[in-house]
């Protein structure tokens, strides 16, 4: 079994409830809007927090077992980008602008969260192999997600008042989600090929 950074369970916990508290508030605002891009958004911190919550447990595990739950995740990360794409299809059956003022509010405050989250796990991210690999990932790419909420919402505001740029982020969110599951499969096989 693998020596694993002191620190690094609770910082996944601490990682695991943000994630779990921000889901249910960018839900409620998804759903008072109608906003694609912060479904996709919330999806993917309910997600994020049952992820977190697999790698506490898979922490105490052989390099070998956290290898396979490495792949199991990666399968868990595919599934934020199949809702969006459920409810893409509605928005363009029914182009409706969300409110641009809450998807922005909401996007920032998804924004902090997730910096949050990526600072505190950036230092484990070379620990644990997959897991904190995907852990940090997740957190990362959710950062950029929010910054293109935020501009979804001021375009929308500003420039076209049009449900297109809420609908091209929410795409792009389930784009770089499966970009992410991508990553965290091939270094969860590399692992898996190099251990007996």
């Amino acid at each position: 079994m693998d020596v694993l950074e002191p620190g690094l369970r609770r910082v996944v916990v601490v990682v695991a409830l943000l994630n779990l508290g921000y889901f249910g508030v960018e839900f409620a605002a998804a759903l008072a809007i109608g906003s694609v891009s912060l479904f996709a958004d919330s999806v993917d911190f309910l997600e994020d927090a049952a992820v977190n919550l697999l790698i506490v447990l898979a922490l105490g595990w052989s390099a070998q077992g956290r290898a396979r739950m490495g792949m199991a995740l990666a399968g868990l990360l595919l599934v934020p980008g199949i809702a969006t794409l459920w409810t893409a299809w509605d928005k363009v059956r029914m182009p409706v602008a969300p409110d641009a003022l809450p998807l922005s509010a909401a996007g920032l405050g998804a924004l902090a969260v997730n910096l949050t989250c990526a600072f505190m796990l950036a230092r484990y991210r070379h620990h644990g192999g997959s897991l904190t690999r995907a852990a940090f990932l997740s957190a990362r790419n959710d950062a950029l997600a929010n910054v293109a909420i935020v501009a979804a919402g001021c375009v929308t505001a500003f420039l076209w008042h049009s449900a297109w740029p809420d609908l091209v982020v929410g795409l792009a969110i389930a784009a770089m989600n499966a970009d992410a599951a991508r990553e965290v499969w091939q270094a969860a096989r590399a692992e898996h090929r190099a251990r007996p």
